[in-house]
């Protein structure tokens, strides 16, 4: 168990180092999902399996997802003013 949880901490650590150094937001949006996923997996590890559904809906989903359509609504928007 002890080498499953280095495992999951070393892959939020990749994770979250990734979000932080992706500079083009769109791409940064996904890396956050894909954090996101490592977090679910940290907190299913740790033995906190509603935690893990939670964020898989809220950080993996709902977050990249109304990010994304903002810069969508933006990009749009900018378009328009051209």
């Amino acid at each position: 168990m002890i080498a499953l949880q280095i495992v999951a901490l070393a892959a939020v650590a990749v994770a979250g180092t990734a979000t932080v150094l992706v500079r083009e937001p769109v791409r940064q949006a996904v890396v956050s999902g894909v954090l996101g996923l490592a977090l679910a997996v940290l907190f299913f590890v740790y033995r906190a399996p509603d935690v893990a559904l939670s964020q898989i809906v809220v950080a993996s989903v709902a977050v990249p997802l109304m990010v994304l359509l903002a810069l969508a609504k933006l990009r749009q928007e900018e378009d328009e003013d051209e």
